[in-house]
């Protein structure tokens, strides 16, 4: 039997998933996505080439591979559309040999986006409709891709030759030996169910997505892997315990689209360098810009400059009990780079009393506030390291006291886009 090994956001989403998946592909047979819709946005930078994907697997640039749209997602024809057009443009043709969409997954339709438009906004969504379509789908009332594929139009009719029934394909692939990746969309602390609920999203981004929204049972399901940044970002409304700074700050702050047109590349720079002498004096809000602003932290979808904190431990455990994670994956751990130090929220106060959970009540998350222990930050660019032995003592020491607090191995850790900035701790939890 082939091995199944998922790939989930430990966070709030836009942990740098697409990243990872991308690196693992090699060694993939199948690459699926089990939930969500073009809400998720997923980078990955392969050489000179940067790809944004909001519906296509990341696994579709690596050619020879099957790609798999699973049933628990929702899909807006006309975006995958244009994203298979915008892959086939740049020299990637797309076939049913590298693509499979699931007849059961639901379509959004141009009601839901306008309905998402107009009450979305109170918890951040992104306006495409997603909440709609699912909701529709649970009321029994939507439409499923076999039935939109067979309809008279130009999306439907380029569309068709993709449409199978993918789980049929999922567990033959298993059964063949073959290795199967899934790719996780949005975070764990956006679940649906167990996320900071109502500011989450419409599908069950945690370990239990891959089962109901691919069709595989869960004893296929070999591991699951966690990817969490080495800091902490957030889109959208909810809380944030370990907030750097305050939405209200942050409202305004200028985009970096118009930074860098008032202020060029150079000004960026110095700009940054700027902030970083404000951080480095125990200034919240500047440490927060200086992490948005190394760390490029705009959303890929929305193009919304992220909330940023400190790595919130207490979120991180909850996370990993809720998925049964196998190993934690770091990072953007370059993005701590010149920080004089860096803190980690290991537990919360809540009514002037310590608290170790992770509180599911949405009032009392919003009540509690940080306790931190604080760690000596490293100078140095740690972009072109080649190994984890290779870091600096205070960043090898940092990745060191995440795993003894959050008591499970870091098998891997990133520290820049490229897939040659990537440190695998241990081979024998992958393929």
């Amino acid at each position: 039997m082939g091995k199944v090994l998922a790939i989930l956001g430990g966070q709030w989403g836009d942990e740098g998933k697409g990243k990872i998946v991308d690196f693992l592909t090699e060694k993939a047979d199948v690459i699926a996505r089990s939930t969500g819709g073009n809400n998720a946005g997923h980078t990955v930078k392969v050489g000179d080439e940067t790809f944004k994907f909001h519906l296509l697997p990341s696994g579709i640039i690596s050619k020879g591979k099957l790609n798999v749209i699973g049933n628990g997602t929702v899909i807006d024809p006309k975006v995958l559309l244009n994203e298979i057009q915008a892959m086939e443009s740049r020299g990637y043709p797309i076939t049913p040999n590298e693509l499979a969409i699931s007849a059961s997954a639901h379509i959004i339709q141009q009601k839901h986006i306008d309905e998402d438009i107009e009450s979305g906004g109170k918890v951040g969504t992104t306006g495409r409709g997603i909440g709609p379509c699912y909701a529709d789908k649970v009321r029994r009332v939507g439409i499923r891709m076999g039935e939109y594929a067979t309809k008279d139009t130009i999306p439907s009719e380029r569309l068709l030759p993709f449409v199978r029934e993918t789980y049929r394909i999922l567990n033959a692939a298993i059964d063949e030996g073959k290795n199967v990746l899934v790719e996780g969309a949005q975070g764990s602390l956006l679940d649906i169910d167990h996320g900071t609920y109502p500011y989450v999203t419409s599908s069950n981004s945690t370990a239990g997505g891959i089962c109901t929204g691919l069709g595989i049972a869960p004893g296929r399901i070999t591991a699951v892997h966690g990817v969490f940044k080495a800091y902490v970002t957030r889109v959208g409304g909810g809380p944030f315990v370990s907030e750097l700074g305050s939405e209200a700050q942050l409202k305004k702050e200028p985009s970096i689209e118009e930074v860098k047109r008032d202020m060029g590349r150079d000004g960026v720079a110095q700009l940054r360098r700027r902030v970083l002498i404000k951080a480095n004096h125990d200034d919240a809000y500047n440490a927060g810009r200086y992490l948005r602003l190394q760390g490029m932290e705009y959303g890929t979808t929305t193009g919304r400059p992220r909330r940023t904190g400190w790595f919130d431990a207490v979120a991180a455990k909850y996370a990993i009990t809720i998925n049964g994670f196998s190993s934690a994956i770091l990072t953007k751990l370059d993005v701590l780079s010149g920080l004089r130090e860096v803190k980690v929220c290991v537990g919360y106060e809540l009514n002037g009393k310590s608290i170790a959970s992770f509180p599911t009540n949405i009032r009392n998350l919003e009540k509690c506030t940080p306790a931190y222990r604080i760690m000596p930050g490293w100078e140095e660019d740690i972009s072109k390291v080649k190994s984890f032995k290779d870091l600096p003592k205070n960043a090898k020491s940092y990745v060191e006291a995440l795993h003894a607090i959050m008591q499970i191995p870091v098998s891997i850790v990133s520290f820049g886009p490229e897939r040659s900035q990537t440190a695998v701790l241990d081979p024998r939890m992958f393929f």
